[in-house]
């Protein structure tokens, strides 16, 4: 299957896109004013251990203090046998004590970023592990002979007496002896500049920083279907092309510079695209509808039929829909970029083979996602259980904000819940101040209510307390929004 890229370039911000046969696939965001911060290397310093949950928190220079767990504290491999016992962190690290991190996941929400001991620099061709001696392949690489060629090829070029392995990556199947040696070269020399840095730096200093977005998508997204990466601006496609002329000479023939008038992700529709991945409901072709609801815990995807009656029999319309679901929810994945735990409810399915079927075609759908992922199979319940490695905000997270009106919840309080609660205000407040008279000020809708419907229980309340009750409306006001004053 061909694919475009599309790279939207503004002074705020750089925004990719990854289609597919015209169809937008993947969005990517960066901020200047808020970089992705996965894969750079820090000197950090432990300022707190928590024996308790086997963590510690550094200090990276960041907002919020980064988070290591014991588990991703590197130890030597001959150590194998000790880390069978698990050391606790406390026998490991200390309070106060400087120490290289790198970025594993970049600060979700209320967390912090996670951090990991273990570094890995990736270049073109190869990912470099200073601290192992080991030669991996990529699981992607499927074919065993393929796989054998490579390591014996990354072992002829790389000295036995040379600290640091390597992890062969998926662009490599075809690669030069003088590609991987370059390759290594860097590699290498990038390791050295972080060594050298952190001997004369005191914490918190930033070691190495990951590539911008524009380049990563030279070095990271490029496959054998990429078929051109279209770029909208003069400038950055002069540093791009001198980039890949450098560090990715294969990728360079596929750039291209786009001087049309029409905004680049106008033409191409993405604009649209980015406008339904904040949606809350996703529109099948068949008549039927996703709802996608993205909570803290887990991400739900639930599958409706909607107006589609199908032509034959009901079980065929759910097998039908659930089919074109599975698609559409594996791009929506990836489109939205979401995350952790995710729960699909399918509609149920009695036929054991239009289950599988549907297993079979979302795991098809799935592995065109570069992210890791699981997908457990059906539950009792009928549900669909998978996880997606998440890695950076989603796409929501990143465009949206909390609602200030709702507080998150999507939904706001009726006008007649509100008036019902001023009403009870209003009596807490005439027992605790004599006040001459009260003025309710509120949103319309409540107002409205008060002077219609809800009129004699106003009336009704005043001439409880003894005191007289005016209305003011305000327009500006949220519609849960409202101020008693005392006259």
């Amino acid at each position: 299957m061909t694919e475009e890229i599309l790279i939207n370039f503004t002074p705020q911000e750089t925004r990719v896109a990854v289609m597919q046969q015209g169809v937008v696939q993947e969005l990517h965001i960066e901020r200047t004013t808020s970089h992705g911060l996965v894969g750079n290397v820090y000197l950090g310093r432990i300022c707190r251990i928590l024996p308790g949950m086997q963590s510690a928190f550094v200090e990276i220079g960041l907002e919020r203090t980064a988070f290591l767990h014991v588990a991703d504290i590197w130890q030597p491999r001959e150590m194998t046998q000790e880390r069978a016992t698990e050391r606790p962190i406390e026998k490991i690290l200390h309070e106060g004590q400087n120490i290289v991190v790198q970025v594993v996941k970049d600060p979700i929400g209320t967390k912090g970023a996670r951090l990991s001991t273990q570094i890995s620099i990736a270049g073109r061709m190869l990912v470099y592990l200073p601290q192992e001696k080991h030669i991996g392949i990529s699981q992607r690489i499927e074919s065993e002979a393929e796989r054998e060629v490579l390591r014996e090829k990354i072992t002829r070029l790389v000295p036995a007496d040379e600290p640091g392995g390597f992890i062969v990556r998926t662009m490599a199947e075809n690669a030069s002896d003088e590609e991987f040696a370059t390759d290594i070269a860097y590699l290498r020399k990038t390791w050295a500049d972080i060594r050298d840095k952190a001997r004369t730096s005191g914490p918190p200093t930033v070691l190495y920083q990951e590539l911008s977005l524009g380049q990563r998508v030279l070095r990271d997204f490029v496959n054998p279907e990429t078929t051109r990466i279209v770029i909208d601006s003069r400038e950055n496609f002069a540093r791009l092309s001198g980039f890949a002329e450098e560090y990715t000479p294969a990728v360079l023939p596929l750039l291209e510079h786009y001087t049309g008038l029409r905004p680049l992700f106008d033409l191409h529709g993405v604009e649209d695209e980015i406008q339904k991945a904040l949606a809350r409901r996703v529109d099948l072709k068949s008549g039927g509808y996703l709802i996608i609801d993205q909570t803290e815990a887990m991400t739900t995807i639930d599958v409706n039929t909607g107006g589609f009656v199908g032509v034959r029999n009901f079980d065929d319309t759910i097998f039908k829909t659930n089919l074109e679901a599975a698609l559409t929810i594996a791009r929506q994945l990836r489109l939205r970029n979401l995350g952790g735990i995710i729960i699909v409810d399918f509609i149920d399915m009695e036929n054991e083979e239009h289950k599988k079927a549907v297993l079979d075609e979302f795991n098809r759908a799935l592995a065109a996602d570069h992210t890791r992922l699981t997908v457990n199979g059906f539950t009792a319940l009928g549900l669909v259980e998978m996880t997606r490695k998440r890695t950076r905000e989603s796409l929501a997270h990143v465009l949206c904000q909390t609602c200030p009106i709702c507080g998150g919840r999507g939904e706001v309080k009726t006008a007649r819940t509100v008036a019902y609660e001023i009403l009870r205000e209003l009596l807490r407040e005439a027992r605790q101040f004599n006040a001459r008279e009260y003025r309710i000020l509120a949103g319309p809708a409540v107002v409205d209510l008060f002077l219609d419907e809800e009129s004699q229980a106003l009336a009704m309340l005043s001439d409880f307390i003894g005191k007289s009750v005016s209305l003011q409306s305000e327009p500006s006001y949220s519609p849960e929004q409202y101020d008693i004053v005392l006259m």
